[in-house]
């Protein structure tokens, strides 16, 4: 893998207007009744504040003030986050799911650690503490998951716990635990007795476990599951992810269609994660083929992302890529092609870089209706 420059954000840039990141597109054209999410701000925040290196490039402040304000606006009087807001700009539910209370609190973690101006990060440090109440009540793996990551950034950044949110994410990691230890069957050496969406983030919360609690047995745990989930997704040497047209159920058939952005962008960076734990060759590779992804290392031979705009497709399906870019899967791509120059610099750019599988088409149908 070569390290290259990073991809620019103009399709990111279009799907933003004054209020935040547009939820989904038609073709590469921002879809306004999709409206927006709480999820998909967040992701656009963690990538805009891991971005922002100089506080005085004003363009990329502007990103992040854009996507912390609609979290400001999303938090409730009882610390919870809305999820989804129509385009006119009303909440369209009473609490947002399980994922976004974990994916807000995160994104502003990374806030509160970045190098970005005293009052973002005071916010930030004020919305995790309103949080912490409805953190303690989460009962999705995920969410678990992206508390157990939300601390870490914090204690790499040397920031004092907020609102007692160590103690939130201990029980969130051992929450993980006791789900794999009630889910251990046959060989089957996962959290759930089924393979869904945005897998690697509780691997990867657990390597993050490992590093900020060393008496538990989180690092075991997290390098076997980690393992179990290269092997399901990878498939003629190339990253295959449990397609959601079915998923990968314990004793059944893995779901081949319907690929998303998110696993390839997930995996990348658990692998991330464990090489900080351990220099692993094999890591590597897994971080590359779930990169190559993107680029043309999949099941279809055609590239998944737009390099020129920094866009990206909504995934591969049964007849073709999908023909829409929208907003998750647009900072997919950006976050992973994040780690891709990360992993690059660390490694001086000596990673080999796998070609393109043989027979890539030059050309692909674009499947998926309006």
């Amino acid at each position: 893998m070569r390290c290259s420059g990073y991809p620019p954000l103009t399709h990111l840039d279009r799907m933003t207007d004054s209020a935040g990141v547009i939820q989904h597109a038609v073709y590469n054209i921002p879809r306004r009744s999709s409206g927006y999410t709480t999820d998909d701000n967040a992701r656009a925040l963690r990538l805009c504040t891991r971005l922002c290196a100089d506080p005085s490039d004003k363009s990329m402040i502007e990103r992040v003030a854009r996507y912390l304000s609609f979290l400001e606006h999303a938090q409730k009087p009882t610390g919870g986050f809305h999820n989804f807001m129509s385009y006119q700009r009303n909440w369209l539910d009473d609490r947002g799911c399980c994922d976004s209370q974990g994916q807000a609190v995160l994104a502003l973690a990374e806030v509160r650690a970045g190098n970005l101006p005293q009052g973002f990060r005071i916010l930030a440090t004020e919305l995790i503490n309103n949080a912490i109440p409805v953190l303690q009540s989460l009962t999705s793996l995920r969410a678990h998951a992206y508390v157990v990551q939300a601390w870490a950034i914090l204690r790499r950044a040397d920031v004092a716990d907020i609102g007692g949110l160590e103690s939130v994410a201990r029980d969130a990691a051992k929450n993980l635990m006791n789900a794999w230890n009630a889910s251990q069957r046959n060989g089957w050496e996962w959290f759930e007795s089924r393979l869904t969406y945005a897998n690697a983030v509780l691997p990867h919360a657990l390597f993050d476990a490992a590093e900020a609690w060393s008496d538990e047995n989180f690092l075991t745990v997290a390098e076997t599951s980690f393992r179990f989930l290269i092997r399901a997704t990878t498939s003629d040497d190339v990253f295959w992810p449990v397609g959601n047209h079915g998923w990968y159920p314990q004793n059944g058939v893995k779901s081949l269609h319907d690929q998303q952005p998110v696993e390839a962008s997930t995996t990348a960076a658990a692998a991330l994660a464990a090489l900080d734990s351990q220099e692993s060759h094999a890591l590597l590779i897994a971080f590359q083929r779930a990169h190559g992804w993107f680029h043309g290392q999949n099941s279809l031979r055609a590239a998944v992302a737009d390099n020129e705009s920094g866009g990206c497709h909504d995934g591969i399906e049964s007849h073709g890529i999908n023909r829409n870019l929208g907003a998750e899967s647009t900072i997919a791509f950006l976050w992973t092609e994040l780690i891709a120059r990360d992993i690059c610099h660390r490694t001086n750019g000596t990673i080999i870089e796998s070609p393109v599988p043989a027979g890539s088409p030059k050309h692909y149908e674009m499947a998926g209706a309006r």
